[in-house]
């Protein structure tokens, strides 16, 4: 049984797209129960998996039971199953988040939405999963699909954000799907495994650094990396609510860890080659520390802000990435894991704001902790995380990335993440000024809740990220444990 484990984690949450149409047909709560069922197995096994591997080391599925490279393999080692278990996670709360949306939407738009949402989860486990090259661009594609679909779900504005993210996601696809094809033309396989044994003898030949840079260029587009990034602010700003901390959580921190795996598994970043590309990486991440955090100072649309912060966020991942040494590699990782949950708990956050008030302009949210305390809490709690403030989760990944920097010699590194917390501290007190100390506005109510400040299942997603913030604060240690193994050999 735990052999099918990586195929079942991945598969729930497909039967489950199928099954919520059909279902959707006898009862409108119906479709989104079964989907949040189904994504409930898929979390507990994925750390039932987790724990298993922990313990015993990798687990691999062959489809059809072809050997690879001749059949499709999923392979989870302890890096690709916390991060399993973190988009099963989001994945279960976003679900969760969305109800109190759609309760007043028709059963075809409940049963789509929740279909599509259950697709991106699927898309999202099948790329960390998956060993195969090819079959990564399969599911990349779903995840991208199922992203255009939410997006274009949050209003007109939202579909011109879905457009514009489609035109520049199919470049990125294309770009990937080119370099598949060059590096498969130089090595004869698309198993990662077996390519990385291969690859070493033709790394240095022009087709396959044209294969690498294709490579990080489409996934550059996907993770919105600087300054390939141009679908992103938008595209955050304008997705459907309830699907948007999902979509800003999770949805660009999955191509930055296949790149790391592309770099460190296959064409192994410590040669020559393969460290121009990261000098290359290098640049873009630290252009984009500084932008993306100037232009969060600059908003005055709480979501605006909290996406241009997301595009300074995912510089320091890419940063890690270039690094290559072991403290890069885990302050990577760990801001991969951190980030998407402390962004996806702004963005349940925001988009309360949005369903009880209907705010999302900063200078309008005078004192509304009065209104809503536990939910202000949460996201103070985690503003404060991304300043890096400890013992909160991201302090220990910017500490991480400032030891890679420092070991690596690259001071302007560190001065950089210094430069950009202290800017991450000035929008985000900025927030809190609003919030707290400006005088209060009078609110009207969109949804009014008889009990509590939202209902249940908005306020639970949040607690939820505002404990496991201060958990993997408190507990990185255990989390550094569990993944030195695979990074050390990364970095080696």
């Amino acid at each position: 049984m735990i052999q099918h484990l990586p195929a079942i984690i991945v598969f729930s949450p497909f039967l489950a797209a199928l099954v919520c149409p059909f279902v959707s047909m006898f009862s409108k709560s119906a479709g989104r129960w079964v989907v949040a069922a189904f994504s409930a197995v898929s979390l507990v096994l994925s750390i039932v998996q987790l724990i298993y591997i922990s313990r015993t080391g990798e687990i691999s599925y062959w489809f059809g039971g072809w050997k690879p490279p001749y059949g499709i393999e999923f392979a989870v080692d302890s890096l690709s199953a916390v991060v399993i278990v973190l988009i099963c996670v989001i994945g279960f709360l976003t679900m969760i988040y969305g109800i109190p949306f759609m309760k007043d939407e028709s059963r075809q738009t409940n049963a789509g939405y929740y279909a599509v949402l259950s697709l991106l989860v699927c898309g999202l486990l099948g790329n960390t999963a998956t060993n195969d090259v090819f079959n990564l661009y399969v599911f990349l594609e779903i995840t991208s699909l199922a992203g255009y679909v939410l997006i274009a779900m949050g209003g007109s504005r939202g579909v011109i954000s879905a457009f514009r993210y489609l035109l520049i996601g199919t470049i990125g696809a294309s770009f990937y799907l080119l370099g598949v094809a060059f590096i498969y033309g130089e090595t004869g396989t698309l198993n990662m495994l077996d390519m990385a044994g291969l690859v070493g003898p033709v790394l240095s030949s022009g087709t396959t650094m044209i294969a690498m840079l294709f490579i990080l260029l489409g996934f550059g587009m996907k993770m919105a990396l600087f300054p390939l990034h141009g679908w992103q602010p938008e595209a955050h700003t304008n997705a459907h609510p309830g699907a948007d901390p999902i979509i800003a959580g999770l949805m660009v921190k999955i191509p930055a860890y296949v790149l790391i795996r592309f770099f460190y598994y296959v064409f192994n970043a410590n040669t020559l080659h393969v460290e121009s590309m990261a000098i290359l990486v290098a640049i873009m991440a630290g252009a984009g520390i500084i932008y993306g955090s100037l232009k969060a100072v600059a908003q005055k649309d709480i979501r605006r802000m909290l996406a241009y912060s997301s595009l300074g966020m995912m510089s320091y991942i890419g940063l890690g990435i270039a690094m290559g040494n072991y403290y890069g590699l885990i302050g990577a990782v760990l801001h991969i894991i951190n980030h998407s949950i402390m962004k996806s708990a702004l963005f349940f956050g925001s988009g309360a704001l949005k369903y009880r008030y209907g705010l999302v302009d900063l200078s309008k949210l005078g004192q509304i902790y009065r209104k809503l305390p536990k939910t202000m809490a949460v996201m103070v709690l985690c503003s404060l995380s991304m300043i890096g403030i400890p013992p909160t989760a991201g302090f220990f990944s910017k500490w991480y990335l400032a030891l890679g920097a420092l070991e690596k010699g690259w001071y302007v590194c560190v001065a950089l993440l210094v430069v950009s917390s202290l800017l991450n501290a000035i929008y985000f007190f900025r927030f809190f000024e609003k919030v707290f100390m400006r005088e209060s506005a009078e609110k009207k109510e969109k949804h009014v809740v008889t009990r509590g400040e939202l209902p249940w299942q908005m306020l639970m997603p949040l607690i939820v990220c505002g404990l496991l913030v201060i958990l993997l604060g408190l507990g990185n240690t255990y989390f550094v444990d569990i993944l030195s193994a695979v990074i050390m050999e990364a970095s080696a």
